[in-house]
């Protein structure tokens, strides 16, 4: 009776379950370290410069440029062709899909 005293069973020990949950915590916490390291964005050792656009050409477009540590947030204010400035030339697509662009005030043609 004394020897199976000293050998129970394994199963019974309470702590083998939660060594097994600190473990798959430290696989999961592993894994998200990972991620962060490989996205541009959210890395400090990142040297990159970047640039991300969401929801291009809809109202609702966000464009985030990341200079070194610095992250600046641009929204779209839904207005078209809006602030100052001056008509600087004129673009032209041609019959071969490329476009050539003539800076307003220029005396000659285009050869």
């Amino acid at each position: 009776m004394a020897l199976e005293f000293l050998h129970e069973a394994e199963t019974d020990d309470p702590m083998l379950s939660v060594v097994n949950l600190i473990d798959i915590f430290l696989v999961i916490i592993a894994a998200l370290l990972i991620t962060v390291a490989q996205n541009p964005m959210l890395s400090p050792f990142s040297k990159r410069d970047v640039t991300v656009i969401t929801d291009a050409g809809k109202p609702s477009m966000e464009v985030v440029v990341k200079k070194g540590e610095k992250v600046e947030r641009y929204k779209a204010s839904g207005a078209i062709g809006s602030g100052d400035g001056e008509k600087a030339g004129v673009a032209y697509r041609m019959k071969d899909g490329s476009i050539v662009y003539v800076p307003e005030g220029t005396t000659g043609q285009a050869r």
